[in-house]
């Protein structure tokens, strides 16, 4: 599914035309890379949550040339989803837990 599917989707089941759909979710998305950018973690609900992990500095060779470099240490987004979605994903019956 991509991003102009999700807007057509959501425009069919709220009524909401298209255009004002997809500055929503455009709004949406770069709220949340903000957020990260600032090493803040996003906690959607019954979602999921967008994370920041962070990779340590390692080691690496590049076998063609027989050399080595340092690849520096860095933080990268990820998603962790919630045990409502798993359990959606699953078919399996939903807690009100979560």
């Amino acid at each position: 599914m991509t991003k102009a599917d999700i807007i057509n989707k959501i425009s069919e089941n709220t009524g909401v035309p298209k255009k004002d759909v997809a500055v929503t979710v455009e709004a949406f998305m770069e709220a949340v890379k903000d957020c990260m950018c600032d090493k803040q973690n996003v906690y959607l609900r019954g979602f999921g949550t967008f994370q920041i992990k962070h990779r340590a500095e390692k080691t690496a060779r590049n076998i063609s040339k027989n050399t080595t470099l340092t690849i520096a240490a860095h933080d990268f987004p990820g998603f962790k989803p919630a045990k409502s979605f798993i359990q959606r994903m699953k078919g399996e019956a939903v807690t009100a837990e979560d």
